[in-house]
């Protein structure tokens, strides 16, 4: 019966439409493949409260109910639901047929410690999922903070990704990018001809907001497959202003908001699978409903809801045209018209990584808080845009986002250097283990410390991190 079974799958999947129960799925060739159109991403999966507490039962119940309904796409990541997505879904997946999904994960290079330990976190990946191989497998967020660690010949990451494609556990290799135009011309200029797919922040506020228009030109250029991500913008495109709301519906009272979103998507050339995150139930049904029919916007819905999206943006952010004026004006040579472009993502979606991200790529004296509020700037602006107080603005919501995100134990490690005469070490701590995120009032770090000062020094970095943690010097 099973192999009838998978006879007859293999039939539908070639008309391009899964049929199975009554229930139908858009199907993307890609190469051999017939991947879904709606890919389930595993990034905000039902949760018991926190956010690595993921809900076993609920999730099984909504990957049975996606296979019964034609999804054959998963993607997960190793730092989501902090390192517990891999697991869940490779504790679930385990118990389907191999050969009748596709499962995708990245390697996390979005965190400097990561970059030297590309073998090792591979193959804890298969271990989480429960596989032999991937079937996708990308590099992590390719972004201004990480690319030249991407491109470092001395980490090799390109060079292992490649050997285990070789080797089969990794059947194709892409990336994702929140990265700008740059950054993504950079890694495509050095490894473009073995990227096979590039997964993007792709929605209809984005388009032209954080320029996915000319990303998804990039890379038709290059013929690079588009994942889609963040379809509705973390959910954000589900609820809009009433006034919103209302011209939308004037021009089609039945479609739903997220019908409006999906169907813009589907009208872009080039885009494989859309990638959900769905979190219950409910927002997976509702989805697959809208992937039962290849129906894009229409010319005139399509304009309409472009006008929304530049309306909506226009109403939080700075209407800088990057006529770039300000930047020949600037003592301190700051890229002014791009700072303004992450200043307004930011405030616009009230916070996120993207700016943070590319803000600590920059050398200080390129930061927002090295403005000097001289307004030379402000003198030759034609849109009279009050620029030092934008920067100062802004480099008082980077130093919140980064004193937020210790105070909240939002990220892994913590980096702090200890001296000694002319020797110094620089060194990555765990929050969970003997130095906690709150450095200078740890009662370890001062045990350490009294430590350090009566001790050598070499033997006490040895001593400190014998239980593996990183350290550098």
């Amino acid at each position: 019966i099973a192999e009838e079974k998978n006879i007859i799958l293999e039939f539908l999947h070639n008309i391009n439409i899964f049929e199975f129960g009554g229930a139908k799925m858009i199907y993307k060739k890609f190469k051999a493949l017939e991947l879904s159109a709606l890919g389930m991403g595993c990034m905000r999966l039902p949760t018991l409260g926190k956010n690595d507490q993921i809900d076993m039962d609920a999730t099984a119940q909504m990957v049975k109910y996606a296979f019964d309904n034609g999804i054959n796409y998963f993607d997960t990541a190793w730092g989501y639901h902090d390192g517990n997505s891999e697991k869940v879904m490779g504790e679930i997946l385990s118990q389907y047929n191999r050969e009748t999904f596709y499962l995708a994960s990245k390697f996390p290079g979005y965190e400097p410690k990561n970059m030297s330990r590309v073998e090792e976190i591979f193959n804890l990946q298969l271990k989480r999922c429960k596989t032999e191989y991937f079937d996708f497998y990308m590099f992590h967020n390719v972004c201004e903070a990480n690319i030249d660690g991407y491109l470092d010949k001395r980490y090799g990451i390109f060079d292992y990704l490649c050997e285990q494609k070789k080797q089969g556990k990794i059947r194709h290799l892409g990336f994702s990018t929140h990265g700008t135009l740059d950054t993504m011309q950079r890694f495509i200029d050095a490894y473009g001809s073995e990227m096979e797919f590039c997964q993007i922040q792709l929605n209809w506020l984005d388009w032209d907001f954080q320029n996915a228009k000319a990303k998804v030109e990039l890379l038709n250029s290059y013929n690079i497959p588009i994942w889609v991500m963040e379809p509705l913008r973390g959910g954000s495109l589900t609820k809009l202003a009433p006034k919103y709301e209302q011209l939308l519906k004037e021009i089609n009272p039945s479609k739903t908001l997220v019908q409006w979103a999906f169907e813009f998507l589907k009208g872009i050339p080039n885009v494989g699978v859309i990638l959900s995150g769905m979190s219950n139930f409910e927002q997976l049904k509702q989805n697959v409903e809208i992937f039962r029919v290849d129906k894009p916007l229409t010319e005139q819905e399509r304009n309409a809801l472009l006008k929304v999206a530049n309306d909506m943006t226009a109403e939080k952010t700075l209407p800088c045209t990057a006529c770039r004026y300000c930047t020949t004006h600037c003592p301190m040579g700051l890229d002014i018209p791009w700072l303004i472009e992450l200043f307004n993502e930011h405030v616009y979606s009230e916070g996120g990584f993207i700016a943070p991200f590319a803000i600590r790529s920059l050398p200080d004296d390129k930061k927002p808080s090295a403005c000097l509020g001289c307004k030379a700037c402000e003198s030759v602006c034609p849109q009279n845009i009050a620029i030092s107080k934008a920067m100062a603005d802004f480099a008082s919501k980077m130093k919140n986002y980064y004193e937020n995100a210790i105070k909240n134990s939002k990220i892994d490690y913590f980096r702090f250097a200890f001296g000694f005469g002319n020797n110094f070490a620089f060194c990555y701590c765990s929050r969970n283990r003997c130095f906690g995120w709150n450095i200078i009032a740890n009662a370890h770090t001062r045990f350490y410390l009294r430590i350090f000062v009566r001790t050598a020094f070499w033997r006490f970095v040895r001593g400190c991190f014998a239980d593996n943690q990183q350290f550098a010097y």
